[in-house]
Parts: structure tokens; C-alpha cells; sequence
């Protein structure tokens, strides 16, 4: 007897929403006692996981990275705060946004520090890509994330055939 996939009912991006936060220690610097980007970019890889995993009820995994930006260096002793949510979701994929700041417990400045937009793809047991829930937007914020994922979506699946057509010449 073949297993039924459980009900993907739709769901908003509050209900996705994950926030972590991490204190720069002197291993994850360099040698001028910046955060070290690669140590940023796994923050953002998992928390940007968990989003999609809590909105598909399934382990997701890293797809692509589209665009990380590093705005100002974060310091050995600062508070770093990710934010991720999903942004849309298409068939078996999500894009998600994770927002970062950093806060300086010493004076109080909170600033933000870098974007970026990852797609992931829930998968089952097997390894199987598997149909994801609709996105909801709620708020103008959200129909604005929303909308502009569709576009970097389009931008991407240009540049990935362009890549798949330079490959084959």
C-alpha cells in the first residue's frame, strides 16, 4: 500500500518566521576581530533551513544562495540577530529572505548588517523533492517579498539555463 502524503494546507509567512541570535566569539573571527563572512553565511544557511522546514513540515534543503550581501563588519563581543521567513513558495521550492543585525550591547546601536535570499527544497524520507504548502501574504511587506521573489525566481531560472546552454557548447 503506497504511503499518503500528509495535507499541505496554505500558510502565512509569520507562521515561518524564525529569529536566532549568536554572540561573535574569537573563533568565529578574523585576525582584525571581524565576524568571519563564512561563519555568517552558515548562520544564515541555518536559519534560513529552519524557515522553510516550519513552513513545509519537512526537512528542506539548500537549493541556491542568490544574492548575500556584507553591508558593515560585525565585531568579536556583538550580538548578531537573524531573521528569516519564507518569502513564496512555489511547487516543491521556497525562497526565503533572512534580514541580519547586529546590536552593540555596550552602547545599545542596532544596525543591519546584511540580506540574503536562499531557495530550498523540502524533500521526503527518501530524498524525494515533495509539494510544499501555498504562501499566504498577510501584510503589504509581505505581498511586496512576495512579489519580488517571483522576480528573482524568473532571474535565476534564466541564468541557470543560460549556464546549462554554455556548458553544452
Amino acid at each position: 500500500m503506497a504511503q499518503q502524503q500528509p495535507q499541505r494546507t496554505a500558510k502565512t509567512p509569520s507562521a515561518s518566521q524564525v529569529e536566532l541570535t549568536e554572540l561573535v566569539l574569537p573563533n568565529d573571527t578574523n585576525q582584525l576581530g571581524n565576524l568571519l563572512g563564512g561563519r555568517l553565511m552558515h548562520w544564515v544557511d541555518i536559519a534560513a533551513a529552519l524557515a522553510a522546514q516550519k513552513h513545509s513540515g519537512r526537512v528542506s534543503v539548500t537549493a541556491s544562495v542568490d544574492e548575500m550581501t556584507f553591508l558593515l563588519p560585525v565585531k568579536l563581543g556583538q550580538v548578531v540577530r537573524l531573521h528569516a521567513s519564507v518569502n513564496r513558495a512555489f511547487h516543491t521550492s521556497m525562497e526565503v529572505g533572512v534580514h541580519v543585525d547586529v546590536e552593540d550591547f555596550r552602547t545599545g546601536d542596532v544596525r543591519h548588517v546584511s540580506t540574503a535570499y536562499l531557495t530550498f527544497v523540502a524533500i521526503d524520507e527518501i530524498g524525494r523533492a515533495v509539494r510544499v504548502p501555498e504562501l499566504l501574504p498577510e501584510t503589504e511587506d509581505d505581498k511586496r517579498r512576495f512579489a519580488d521573489a517571483e522576480t528573482r525566481r524568473a532571474h535565476r531560472l534564466q541564468k541557470r539555463d543560460e549556464m546549462v546552454h554554455n556548458d553544452r557548447s
